[in-house]
Formats: structure tokens, C-alpha cells, sequence
């Protein structure tokens, strides 16, 4: 497939860039180049290849999978620098969030 300075530059506007004229040409050389090299790999005949998500075949392993709230909201402030504030959850209007100062005005 090969594209010219004008379906280039389509191209380039339904993707919002703005490509100089003077740039249209190398790229619908460098474009052309990379739709040839996929019209080859679309050459390749793949009709007994298994699909694979990955190059290795490693299965992960498995967690089980169940809610837990972490429970360590003390230990996590201790490493948060001196301007946060951790509100105790069992003070229920608070809900046991963290506060920072406002940074955004």
C-alpha cells in the first residue's frame, strides 16, 4: 500500500497533529515503508499456530480471592510525612479517611 502527501495528511488531522509540508512526503515514505512491512507478515502462514499470551509458557500462580479492608491505616500514616492526619475510623462522621493540606486553590 502506498499513500501520498494528501492521505498523509488526513491522516495526520483526524489524529489532531500538525505535520509541516514539508514533512509529508518523508512521511507517507516512512508510512508506506511500515504497511509494506505488514502486508509481508500478513504472508505468513499461521493456520496451525496456537494463540499464546506470552513467549514463555508459565502459569501464575493463584491467590485466593477475598475482601479484606487491610486493617493497617496506623502503620501506613507512620510513613506519610508530617502534614497528613489520620482520622481514627471508629469515629463514625470521619469514616476513617486520610487529610492532607489543600494544594490546589
Amino acid at each position: 500500500m502506498s499513500l501520498d502527501k494528501d492521505t498523509v495528511a488526513r491522516i495526520a488531522r483526524l489524529a489532531r497533529l500538525k505535520v509541516p509540508d514539508e514533512e509529508l512526503a518523508p512521511l507517507a515514505g516512512e508510512l508506506s515503508g511500515i504497511f509494506a512491512w505488514i502486508e509481508q507478515l500478513n504472508e505468513v502462514d499461521t493456520k496451525n499456530v496456537e494463540p499464546m499470551s506470552s513467549v514463555s509458557d508459565v502459569t501464575l500462580p493463584m491467590r485466593a480471592d477475598k475482601v479484606t479492608d487491610g486493617g493497617v491505616a496506623a502503620k501506613v500514616l507512620a510513613n506519610a510525612p508530617g502534614g497528613a492526619v489520620y482520622i481514627d475510623p471508629s469515629d463514625r462522621n470521619a469514616g476513617g479517611f486520610f487529610t492532607v493540606p489543600k494544594v490546589v486553590e
